[in-house]
C-alpha cells in the first residue's frame, strides 16, 4: 500500500468554517491528492455550508469524500437559553457513513439552528439520539466533553462519557480521537484516552484538526482568528490557537507521529472504508402543481396556457411564432421543466389578482415566447431578436433561472403565498457567503497585525475596484515598490494573499428561495436566517441548490415598482385618468426627449451621472437604442472603447462592418459587438453553429475557459472555411468575439430593464408631480434620496411645500401645480400617527390650532414626540403663531385634549354635542403665550434633522451661483467618478468625527453637505494641521481631493480624500462681483428699505447689487441694477440682510 494510502484526515476545517478554517477546498483536495489519500473528510463547525463543493471536488479527483461536522453539544436542554454557552458547550465530530447517516446528519444541523441555537447552533443528548443512526463519532479535539474530563481528572467520568456515546452511536461507531499538535495537555489526554480504549472497547483515530494547509500557514490562520474576534495579534488575553501544526500533515508525518500506535493512523482507513455516499445530482425536484383534470399532465396544461394568450400578443400568428412555440415546448418538455415555469405562472398570477404590482420580468427569461405568452416577461424576444437558447440550452442540464420582481412593500406577502401553498417546511431563503475581497482583506489583516490606518488605507486604494491581489501586485507599480522596499507592507501584503478570497461571513441572499416537493430536510440543510426573520434559511448557495435539482426563484423586491404602482394612483386621482403601461406604444415623444436631456434622477436604471452623460451624447431615438445603451454603461464596454465607436457611428448615421455576412446582425448595435446574443448569432451565421453550440461558446468566451476557447477557436475557424469565408477572415472574426464577446451583455436583461427605464422615463415626462411625489414617498425614509430628488423637484420647476397637518396626507399628495410633503416623511412621527392624524381631520374637519389638534386626534397613536418633531418641521405654522411657543404649549395642549376626551366618554357632553363643538373648534381651551421664535439656524437645523430637507430656506441658496463657478462635481456624483480621481466640490459641514492615527497623530473625517447629497471627507494629519481650524458644524467649504472608492458586499461608496479646503466667507469676500437681493412686498416698507440701505452702505465695495421685487399680481419679477450701490459682501452683512428680509432673500449672483 502506497504511503498516502495508510493515512486519511478525518477532522479537517475548510474556509466554511468562516474566519476559522482556512483552508479553500480545492487546495484541500489537491493537497489530499498530491498524497495519493484515497479519501478525505470536511468536518467545518456546525453547518454543512461547503458540503457539496467538496463532494463534487473529491468526486473529480478522484478521492471519496467524506462528509461530517464538528457539532457543538450542550450537556443540558437545547432548548434552554440562560448563561454564556462557551463555558459549557463541547465539540463532537460525526462522519456520515451512508445514505441514512447523511440525512441524520441535515437534520441534526438544521434542528441544532432552528431549536437550539444560542450564540452557536447547539445539539443535546436527545438529538443526537434521534439522529445517530448512519454516523461514526470521534470525540473530538481538547474543546469535546471526554478530553475535558480528563483534563479535570474526572477519567470515570470520561468513561461514562464515552459510554454514553456508544449507546447512542452504536459501539463500533464510536472513536476515540487522539491528536499530537504540539500542546502538552493534548498528549495528557492522549495517554488517557490509550486507556480508555481498552476500558471501553472504543477504538482509537488519529486525526491533525486541520485548519489550514502548511506550517507557513500559521500566521494567517492567527490573522483570522483576530479578524473574527474583532483582536490584534500582539493583543494579550485573546483567543489563539496555542501551537502552529494543525495543518495537513503528510502521512508519513502522521504515521511518525504514531508510531507508537499505528492502529490509531490504521482506523482512518477503516472509517474511510466504511463510508459510502452517494448524492444524487442528476434527478428533478420540482414542486408539485395541480393541474385541472382534463389536462393529462404539466406539458399539455403550458400548451394550453400559451396558445389561449397566443392572439392576446399576436393578433397575427406567423407561421415563424408558431414555429418558435413548438420548439420551445419541445425542449421544455424534454427537460421536464413545465412544473417550474407553471409555478411562475401562478404565482405571478395570485400576485395580480392581489393588485401587488409585478415587473415586466429579468434575465434570460425575456428570451423565452412561452415566457411571454404566460405574461411572466414583457418583452417581444421575436419582435427585440432575444434567443431561447441564451435562456434554456437544449445540450445543457441547467434549470430555467427565472427573476421576477414585485412591489418591495409587498414582497412578504408573495413570499408567504409560497408557502402556504408549498407548505412552510418547503420552502426557504438562500444562503450566500460573503468572501474576503482584495481590499477587504488588505484592511482586515491589517487592523489585525496593528498597522496604522492611514499605511492600510494608503495600501488598499493601491488596489483598482473587482481585481485580484496578486493581479493589482503585478500592476501596479506603487504597490509592488511597497512590497519590495518596506517589511510592513511585505508582512501584511503576503498574509492578505493568503486569506484573499476566503468566506468571511453566512448571509441569506437578497431574494433567493427554494421549493421543494419534499420536506427540504430530506434533501438539504437549513439555519436560522442571519439577518433575523421567521424564514429558515439554506445552508446551502443558490448553485449548491440548483446542482441538487431543486427548484429556485429570485423573488426581489423592486422600489420602482412600487413608485410606478403610486404615480399611476395619483394620476387617477388628479386627473382621473388610467394609464396601462403594458399597452403603451413604445416610442413616446415625450420621454424620449427627456431621456435624450439626461433628466433621469428617478429613471430605473438611467440615474447617475455617467448615464445621463452617455444619454446625452447617444442621444436615443428608439426603444432598441435604449437598449443598447443600458448594455454599453458597463466597465468593460467604457473601458474598451466600445462606447465611443458606437455615439460616433449613430451620430454619423453609419455601420461599422467587420464582415458582410454579419452586419445584418450588427446594425442595431453600429457595428460593434455587444451583446452575448450577438455572439451567438455570430457563430451561427459565420460557423455554422447550433444555438446551443453557440451558447456554449458563449459562455466559454464569457468566463474566459482558455481550453475550452481554444478548442472552439479551431472548430469556428474550420467550420467558417467549411462555408466559404476566408481563414484569415474567420481568424478575425473569432478574434472580435473573444475580446468583445468577454464584455457582451444578455441582451434580455438589457431589454427588460430598458422597459422598466423607458415606462418610468413616460411617467416622468407625461406626469411630473406625480411621479415625483411617489418617488419622493418612497424614499421618505433615506433623508440622502430624499434630500436629492426635492432638489430635482426645484429644477423641474414643481414646488415641494413643507408638511401642513391640515392640508397634507400621510404620503407626499400632488396639489396644485407643486407636491405637498407627507406628515409620514417626518422623523419621530411615522405611519400610524400620520394616518391618525389625517383621519382625524376627514372626520372632524381642520384643526384650528394646537388645542384643537390635541382634542381630535388619538393622543395614544399621535405621542408627544411626535407633534414636537411636526411643529419643528413647520407642519402647524397654518395655525400657530410660532414654533417655539407651540413646543412650549405641548404639554397643556396635550393635557386639554385628554380632559376633553374624559369628559367626552364620561358623558358629560352629549355625543353630536360633542362632536359638533370638537368641529367647530368651540371648546373651551387655555389662552396662547407668545413666545420668542426659534432662530433661523435653528429652524433651518429641526428642517434637516426630522425632515431630510429644507422647507424655509437652504443654507447654501445664497452661495449657490458662486460655488457652481467652483465646483467640478457635485457630492452625489462622487461614487460615479474613478477611483483617484481629483475633483472640487462645495457643502456644509453637518457632522464631525476625530480621532488619533495609531502613530497619535489627529485627524478628520466630516460629512459634507450639498444640494444633491452628502459624503464624508478625510483629513489626514498633515492636511489636518493645515485646514482644521476651518471645519465646524456649519461652515460652509469649497473641499479640493481625490475621490477614493471603497466597495464592500457590491455597496460602492465614496470619500473624499482632501488636499485643500476653503471657507466660503472667503470666496465671498475675494471674488464675489455681483449679489442679488429679493425684496419681499409685505417687507418693502420705509423704514425696512431704510435699514437696508444703511446695511449696504456700511459695507462699501466693488460688487454690484440687484433688486428682485416679485409682481403683485403673481407675474415676471422685475429685476433692477442698483447704480448707486457697490459694496463688498461679507457672510456678515449676507446673514444681516437676511435676518431684516427674510431667509433666501440674498444670493451671491456672480
Amino acid at each position: 500500500m502506497g504511503e498516502g494510502k495508510r493515512f486519511v484526515h478525518l477532522h479537517v476545517h475548510s474556509e466554511y468554517s468562516p474566519l476559522d478554517g482556512a483552508c479553500r477546498i480545492s487546495d484541500l483536495v489537491n493537497m489530499a491528492a498530491s498524497y495519493d489519500m484515497p479519501a478525505l473528510a470536511i468536518t467545518d463547525h456546525g453547518a454543512l455550508y461547503g458540503t457539496v463543493k467538496f463532494y463534487k471536488a473529491c468526486k473529480e479527483a478522484g478521492i471519496k469524500p467524506i462528509i461530517g461536522c464538528e457539532l457543538c453539544v450542550t450537556p443540558g436542554s437545547r432548548y434552554d437559553r440562560s448563561g454564556k454557552p462557551e463555558s459549557f458547550l463541547r465539540h463532537l465530530v460525526v462522519l456520515v457513513e451512508n445514505e441514512k447517516g447523511w440525512r441524520n446528519l441535515i437534520k441534526l444541523t438544521t434542528r441544532a439552528f432552528l431549536e437550539g441555537f444560542y450564540y452557536k447552533p447547539r445539539a443535546d443528548y436527545e438529538l443526537l439520539a434521534e439522529h445517530a443512526e448512519g454516523l461514526i463519532c470521534l470525540t473530538s479535539c481538547l474543546q469535546g466533553e471526554v478530553p475535558q474530563l480528563i483534563l479535570q481528572r474526572r477519567v470515570d467520568d470520561a468513561e461514562l462519557s464515552i459510554r454514553r456515546l456508544q449507546d447512542i452511536f452504536g459501539k463500533e461507531n464510536v472513536y476515540l480521537e487522539v491528536m499530537r499538535v504540539g500542546m502538552e495537555e493534548q498528549e495528557v489526554v492522549n495517554q488517557a484516552l490509550f486507556a480508555l480504549s481498552e476500558r471501553t472497547g472504543a477504538k482509537l483515530v488519529a486525526t491533525n484538526d486541520v485548519h489550514y494547509l502548511r506550517p507557513e500557514d500559521a500566521e494567517a490562520h492567527d490573522v483570522l482568528l483576530c479578524i473574527q474576534t474583532g483582536s490584534k495579534v500582539d493583543e494579550r488575553g485573546r483567543f489563539r490557537f496555542r501551537s502552529q501544526e494543525f495543518y495537513f500533515r503528510s502521512p508519513e508525518e502522521m504515521a511518525n507521529l504514531f508510531r507508537d500506535r499505528p492502529d490509531a493512523i490504521e482506523n482512518t482507513i477503516e472509517i474511510a472504508e466504511r463510508c459510502h455516499l452517494d448524492i444524487d445530482f442528476g434527478s428533478l425536484y420540482l414542486p408539485p402543481f395541480d393541474i385541472p383534470p382534463e389536462f393529462p399532465d404539466h406539458d399539455a396544461y403550458l400548451e394550453h396556457l400559451c396558445r389561449q394568450n397566443l392572439r392576446k400578443r399576436f393578433p397575427k400568428v406567423t407561421p415563424e411564432i408558431e414555429e418558435r412555440l413548438r420548439y420551445e415546448l419541445k425542449v421544455i418538455r424534454e427537460k421536464g421543466f413545465a412544473p417550474c415555469f407553471l409555478v411562475v405562472w401562478d404565482l405571478l398570477r395570485e400576485a395580480r389578482q392581489r393588485g401587488i404590482p409585478v415587473g415586466p420580468g429579468r434575465g434570460s427569461a425575456a428570451g423565452s415566447l412561452v415566457a411571454y405568452l404566460l405574461e411572466i416577461t414583457h418583452v417581444d424576444p421575436l419582435k427585440h431578436g432575444l434567443l431561447f437558447e441564451r435562456f434554456l440550452n437544449p445540450e445543457r442540464g441547467d434549470m430555467p433561472d427565472i427573476d421576477l420582481d414585485f412591489c418591495d412593500q409587498r414582497r412578504d406577502e408573495v413570499i408567504a403565498y409560497v408557502r402556504q401553498k408549498y407548505g412552510e417546511d418547503r420552502v426557504a431563503q438562500i444562503a450566500t457567503f460573503g468572501t474576503l475581497a482584495s481590499r477587504a482583506a488588505v484592511r482586515d489583516a491589517g487592523r489585525a497585525l496593528g498597522v496604522p490606518l492611514d499605511f492600510v488605507d494608503w495600501l488598499a486604494k493601491q488596489i483598482p475596484m473587482g481585481i485580484s491581489l496578486a493581479e493589482a501586485m503585478e500592476g501596479i507599480p506603487e504597490l509592488r515598490k511597497a512590497y519590495e522596499e518596506d517589511q510592513r507592507a511585505r508582512r501584511l501584503l503576503d498574509t492578505a494573499l493568503k486569506i484573499e478570497g476566503l468566506v468571511r461571513h453566512v448571509s441569506t441572499h437578497a431574494a433567493g428561495v427554494v421549493i421543494s416537493p419534499m420536506p427540504l430536510t430530506e434533501r438539504i440543510p437549513l439555519q436560522r436566517s442571519p439577518g433575523g426573520g421567521e424564514l429558515p434559511t439554506t445552508q446551502f448557495d443558490k448553485d449548491d441548490i440548483e446542482a441538487l435539482g431543486l427548484m429556485k426563484l429570485d423573488i426581489l423586491g423592486l422600489r420602482t415598482l412600487t413608485v410606478m404602482r403610486d404615480t399611476l394612483e395619483l394620476v387617477k386621482k388628479t386627473r382621473k385618468r388610467e394609464v396601462d403601461l403594458t399597452s403603451l406604444p413604445l416610442n413616446d415623444p415625450k420621454a424620449f426627449a427627456l431621456l435624450r436631456r439626461g433628466d433621469t434622477a428617478g429613471v430605473f436604471q438611467l440615474e447617475s451621472a455617467g448615464m445621463q452623460r452617455l444619454l446625452r451624447e447617444a442621444s436615443p431615438d428608439t426603444f432598441d437604442e435604449l437598449v443598447a445603451i443600458i448594455g454599453l454603461y458597463r466597465p468593460g464596454p467604457l473601458q474598451s472603447g466600445m462606447v465611443e465607436g458606437y455615439i460616433q457611428n449613430k451620430r454619423r448615421g453609419r455601420v461599422s462592418s467587420i464582415h458582410p455576412a454579419i452586419d445584418h446582425i450588427l446594425s442595431e448595435t453600429r457595428g460593434v459587438v455587444l451583446y452575448q446574443e450577438q455572439v451567438m448569432q455570430i457563430a451561427s451565421e459565420i460557423a455554422g453553429y447550433s444555438m446551443a453550440e453557440a451558447d456554449t461558446l458563449r459562455r466559454a468566451v464569457s468566463k474566459k475557459k482558455k481550453e475550452v476557447i481554444e478548442e472552439q477557436r479551431k472548430v469556428f475557424i474550420e467550420r467558417a472555411v467549411e462555408r466559404g469565408i476566408r481563414r484569415e477572415d474567420a481568424e478575425r472574426i473569432f478574434g472580435i468575439i473573444e475580446s468583445f464577446g468577454s464584455y457582451g451583455f444578455n441582451k434580455s436583461h438589457s431589454a427588460v430593464y430598458a422597459l422598466l427605464a423607458y415606462w418610468t422615463a413616460y411617467l416622468k415626462a407625461n406626469f411630473p408631480r406625480e411621479f415625483m411625489a411617489a418617488l419622493l414617498t418612497s424614499v421618505q425614509n433615506n433623508k440622502e434620496k430624499l434630500n436629492k430628488y426635492v432638489e430635482e423637484c426645484r429644477r423641474m420647476g414643481i414646488e415641494v411645500y413643507p408638511p401642513d397637518v391640515n392640508k397634507s396626507g400621510v404620503d407626499f399628495t400632488v396639489e396644485g401645480e407643486g407636491i405637498r410633503a407627507g406628515l409620514a416623511a417626518i422623523k419621530n412621527v411615522g405611519r400610524q400617527a400620520a394616518e391618525a392624524v389625517v383621519r382625524a381631520r376627514e372626520r372632524l374637519g381642520p384643526f384650528k390650532d394646537l388645542y384643537d389638534f390635541c382634542e381630535k386626534v388619538d393622543l395614544k397613536q399621535v405621542d408627544k414626540r411626535a407633534i414636537e418633531a411636526m411643529i419643528k418641521v413647520g407642519a402647524f405654522d397654518g395655525i400657530c403663531v410660532s414654533r417655539a411657543g407651540a413646543i412650549q404649549e405641548i404639554p397643556s395642549a396635550m393635557d386639554h385634549g385628554q380632559k376633553a376626551k374624559k369628559e367626552r366618554q364620561s358623558g358629560q357632553v352629549s355625543l353630536f354635542g360633542a362632536v359638533e363643538a370638537i368641529a367647530k373648534g368651540t371648546t373651551k381651551r387655555p389662552k396662547t403665550v407668545g413666545i420668542p421664535e426659534f432662530s433661523h439656524e435653528e429652524i433651518l437645523e429641526f428642517e434637516r434633522e426630522y425632515l431630510g430637507f429644507y422647507v424655509t430656506a437652504h443654507p447654501l441658496a445664497k452661495f449657490k451661483e458662486l460655488l457652481l463657478r467652483y465646483i467640478t462635481a457635485t457630492l452625489d456624483q462622487l461614487q460615479d467618478l474613478e477611483h483617484g480621481e481629483e475633483v472640487t466640490v462645495g457643502g456644509r459641514v453637518v457632522d464631525i468625527r476625530r480621532r488619533l492615527t495609531r502613530d497619535q497623530r489627529p485627524m478628520m473625517i466630516f460629512r459634507l453637505e450639498d444640494f444633491k447629497g452628502s459624503a464624508e471627507v478625510v483629513l489626514y494629519p498633515d492636511i489636518f494641521e493645515r485646514y482644521s481650524g476651518m471645519v465646524a458644524i456649519g461652515s460652509i467649504l469649497v473641499v479640493e481631493g481625490r475621490v477614493s472608492i471603497e466597495e464592500d458586499e457590491g455597496e460602492r461608496r465614496a470619500v473624499l480624500v482632501a488636499s485643500r479646503v476653503t471657507n466660503v466667507r472667503r470666496l465671498i469676500e475675494g471674488r464675489a462681483k455681483e449679489v442679488e437681493i429679493v425684496l419681499p412686498l409685505d417687507r418693502a416698507d420705509s423704514e425696512t428699505l431704510r435699514r437696508l440701505k444703511d446695511l449696504l452702505s456700511s459695507h462699501p465695495g466693488e460688487a454690484t447689487v440687484f433688486f428682485v421685487v416679485p409682481d403683485k399680481a403673481g407675474g415676471t419679477a422685475t429685476r433692477i441694477k442698483a447704480e448707486a450701490v457697490k459694496i463688498k459682501p461679507t457672510l456678515d452683512l449676507l446673514q444681516a440682510v437676511e435676518r431684516l428680509l427674510g431667509p433666501g432673500c440674498i444670493s451671491i449672483a456672480g
